[in-house]
């Protein structure tokens, strides 16, 4: 058997797309295999190894770079139907307080802008914006 860079870089990247089935890389592993594949066909043209592998290096960021362009963007878990959270402190009117929610102190900001809520209060969680809760008092609800 003849070893060649050309079945070098056949192998590799097949080793690479088939580690994509095992280990879960978004995309990654996938990507240099395939970038493997485009050298491999570069290489049949020129034999200097040290530019297949620069060539190599090249592809996979851009393939990378370019997947990750076209695979959306997961959306965060939204939070459930109405959860009850209490305030720690005061939750000034447009600004942010502290809120125990599920045994965790959240940043947390009131719905609505003109509304203070002072600290021990039952409050609803409506939403999330990073990892600032959106709450409104749970009398406002009620009421």
């Amino acid at each position: 058997m003849l070893w060649n860079p050309t079945l070098f870089w056949l192998i590799s990247g097949a080793l690479l797309c088939l580690a994509e089935l095992f280990l879960p890389t978004a995309f990654v592993a996938f990507m240099m295999g395939l970038s493997a594949f485009v050298v491999a066909a570069i290489s049949l043209a020129l034999p200097y190894v040290n530019l297949q592998i620069f060539l190599w290096m090249v592809c996979s960021v851009l393939f990378v770079l370019t997947t990750r362009r076209l695979i959306p963007k997961g959306k965060t878990r939204a939070i459930e139907d109405d959860k009850e959270a209490k305030t720690l402190t005061e939750i000034p009117p447009g600004e942010a307080g502290r809120v125990i929610y599920e045994g965790n102190s959240w940043r947390a900001r009131c719905e609505d802008c003109d509304t203070a809520i002072p600290p021990n209060q039952n409050v609803i969680v409506v939403g999330r914006k990073g990892t600032t809760l959106i709450v409104v008092p749970e009398n406002l609800l009620n009421s």
